[in-house]
């Protein structure tokens, strides 16, 4: 099976635009989630301390979803990629209901 590079839209959230030069979204190659990922933090180096831990994991927090499957049930960065796929990065937020 071969692999097929692809242009992948990155959606990046409101907390991390910051650090893609206010960029609601990025265009980024790979044929793996993880490819983009990598490719996404050469782009925009600063914003790699707040996806990685300092061990290059995905830190807990940050969950990827490939369309809209998160790849921590799929293959996680191993997740391949076809044309048309868009990621999306969504930060947890902690908390509870504060009735």
């Amino acid at each position: 099976m071969s692999t097929t590079i692809t242009q992948t839209t990155v959606f990046i959230p409101t907390p991390l635009r910051a650090y893609t030069d206010k960029n609601a979204r990025v265009s980024v190659e790979g044929s793996t989630v993880g490819e983009v990922l990598s490719n996404l933090v050469t782009q925009y180096p600063s914003l790699k301390q707040h996806l990685y831990d300092e061990k290059g994991n995905l830190r807990q927090f940050v969950n990827i979803f490939r369309n809209d499957e998160d790849i921590r049930h799929l293959e996680r960065e191993n997740t391949p990629l076809r044309a048309g796929d868009e990621l999306s990065i969504v930060p947890s937020i902690a908390g509870g209901c504060g009735a």
